[in-house]
């Protein structure tokens, strides 16, 4: 039921791009486990709402009708809603299953060039949206390496399912391995970027820090 409304509202739009942006619902320890493990549970949601309304701020200001995913349950009333997103819920399955079946029902709603991010990586900017829509009319797929193996952006110019299975999800073999299955195809490669997961990543992100209002001062 869920895809075919999500279809539903595709089609009814069709333009040329889509960003589509994975989060997890802000639940007090459930997001960020492994930060919250160093910092504690309100700790960890405080960054991870920071960096949400980061992404928020960032895409919206890109030539592209923008879907957001949530991992439970749709939010009729948040910062999603004011900057006027799109609003579905992730598919059943692993993350990559879920990609899988954003990106089925993207493509199935006509849209050309998709691109998929996630909501932690406090150092993307629109400059990086807009290089990655620019480099899918030239390139079948594009890729933003992050720096602790896997990957913070995909885009692609067609249906790739094979991208989606045998990978070890949340592993540093994951940007390397997707590469791989890229390599019959042109890709272009953004800069490697700094995806949040563990204290160590967080402390390479003073503006966050400050945010924080910790000016680096968290552990």
């Amino acid at each position: 039921m869920q895809a075919a409304v999500v279809k539903e509202q595709l089609l009814n739009i069709m333009p040329k791009n889509l960003l589509m942006i994975f989060i997890r619902n802000p639940k007090l320890g459930q997001v960020k486990t492994r930060l919250a493990a160093k910092i504690g549970d309100d700790l960890a949601l405080a960054a991870y709402n920071k960096m949400t309304e980061h992404t928020a701020q960032i895409a919206k200001k890109t030539a592209a009708d923008k879907m957001v995913f949530y991992s439970e349950t749709v939010v009729k009333q948040d910062f999603w809603t004011d900057n006027g997103f799109i609003k579905a819920k992730q598919s059943s399955g692993d993350l990559g299953k879920r990609m899988e079946m954003a990106f089925e029902q993207a493509f199935d709603g006509n849209y050309q060039h998709v691109v998929i991010i996630g909501s932690d990586v406090f150092s993307l900017q629109t400059s990086h949206l807009d290089l990655a829509f620019k480099a899918l009319k030239t390139h079948d797929a594009v890729i933003g390496p992050a720096l602790d193996g896997g990957y913070y952006l995909l885009g692609l110019n067609k249906k790739m399912p094979y991208l989606f299975s045998d990978k070890a999800w949340g592993k540093p073999s994951v940007f390397k391995d997707t590469l791989q299955d890229l390599e019959d195809v042109s890709v272009f490669q953004l800069e490697p970027l700094n995806d949040i997961d563990t204290l160590d990543d967080l402390k390479q992100e003073p503006k966050l820090l400050k945010q924080l209002n910790r000016n680096g001062k968290i552990y």
